[in-house]
């Protein structure tokens, strides 16, 4: 396989790993910082024969996205903090219906409209619990541009795979930062499992995943986010059927953590290791540059949710942890729940990136 080399916006990567997946749909409204995703798809689309369409808000935004999931299209929207939040009441019918589809992230700083050109990563936990109820999603978050395409390409197979909503969550300045990126001639596509005809279109396989009924095919079914049957009709008054299928909306990415995980785990001998993801795994790679330290464990995370909490193991020595992150230590937090030794959150708001001295600051001051 080769691979061409390009300099891009990491935004434009975005959506250029969106397209070479095969993504066929787009239902956006702009917002700071993403809205170069939805301008770079409004030109791109056309020619590949999809469909950009600018709704009217991000309800809009999310709700055409999962109905031309529905029809088969692998189908995305783009956004930020405040149209993120506006997206969560069909973020949880997408994960009760059981409807793939990419949701892209570009964080910035908050609350509100808060700081709409700097960088946050204030939504990590919005993401994984912002709908009401129990259920379960995937969050991807890159750190470079060559990140920002291939796992927006990576999403659409997960999303097809688990049948939930996947989501990146980017920030604004790996969003716009401008980088070299290989660009390779294929991406991996993994397909949806079809339904067996005479099926049930919500009876879940095995691996509790069920086959995928792409409507204009033959097949009648009903959606609702209501609770719901395996045929897809509504018994929301059963207390076991309920208790049965929300039990198995959160097994079917649950169970499969293991598999989902992306990380690197770097030095695992060391006793200090530092967990990133995003733009804050930058300001790490320098530190570990600068020190040229192999008593500085790091644990790269690409995937966030599911937690990898078996990834946290790889450090046999560990003394503590330090986890710098563009928050009050949302994801220090859910480390805190799986380990047994103290987690340093460094946290920082404001919109601007830790530095390398401010790491190893924290780094000294624990030794």
């Amino acid at each position: 396989m080769t691979s061409r080399l390009e300099f891009w916006q990491g935004n434009t990567a975005c959506a250029e790993g969106a397209l070479a997946a095969g993504c066929r749909f787009f239902g956006g409204y702009p917002i700071t910082p993403s809205t170069e995703i939805a301008e770079h798809m409004a030109a791109k689309l056309p020619k590949k024969n999809g469909v950009f369409i600018q709704m009217e808000d991000e309800i809009a935004s999310i709700a055409s996205v999962i109905g031309a999931s529905w029809t088969g299209a692998r189908a995305m929207t783009a956004t930020s903090g405040p149209g993120f939040s506006l997206m969560m009441e069909n973020i949880g019918f997408a994960a009760m219906t059981e409807t793939p589809c990419v949701i892209v992230n570009v964080q910035r700083g908050g609350p509100s409209t808060g700081q709409p050109t700097l960088a946050a990563q204030g939504d990590m936990m919005q993401c994984r619990f912002g709908s009401h109820g129990d259920y379960s999603i995937i969050a991807l978050c890159p750190a470079s541009v060559q990140e920002m395409y291939g796992l927006t390409a990576k999403a659409f197979n997960l999303a097809d795979h688990y049948r939930v909503p996947v989501f990146l969550m980017a920030d604004e300045i790996v969003g716009h930062m401008r980088e070299k990126i290989l660009i390779p001639d294929t991406v991996d596509h993994v397909p949806r499992r079809e339904l067996v005809r005479g099926t049930p279109p919500f009876r879940p396989d095995a691996d509790l995943i069920p086959g995928f009924p792409q409507f204009g095919k033959g097949y009648g079914v009903h959606v609702t986010g209501l609770t719901h049957d395996e045929r897809g009709y509504p018994c929301a008054t059963n207390p076991k059927l309920h208790a049965a299928l929300v039990q198995r909306l959160v097994d079917k990415v649950e169970s499969a953590r293991h598999d989902i995980a992306d990380y690197d785990a770097i030095n695992p001998d060391a006793e200090d290791v530092f967990i990133a993801y995003g733009a804050p795994v930058r300001t790490v790679q320098q530190v570990m540059h600068d020190h040229a330290a192999q008593d500085i464990g790091f644990l790269r995370l690409r995937t966030v949710w599911p937690f990898p909490e078996k990834a946290l193991a790889a450090f046999k020595n560990v003394r503590r942890f330090l986890v710098p992150e563009l928050n009050l230590g949302q994801i220090a937090r859910e480390i805190e729940r799986h380990v047994d030794v103290p987690v340093v959150s460094i946290p920082k708001l404001g919109g601007e990136l830790h530095t390398p001295a401010e790491l190893a600051a924290a780094l000294e001051a624990g030794r």
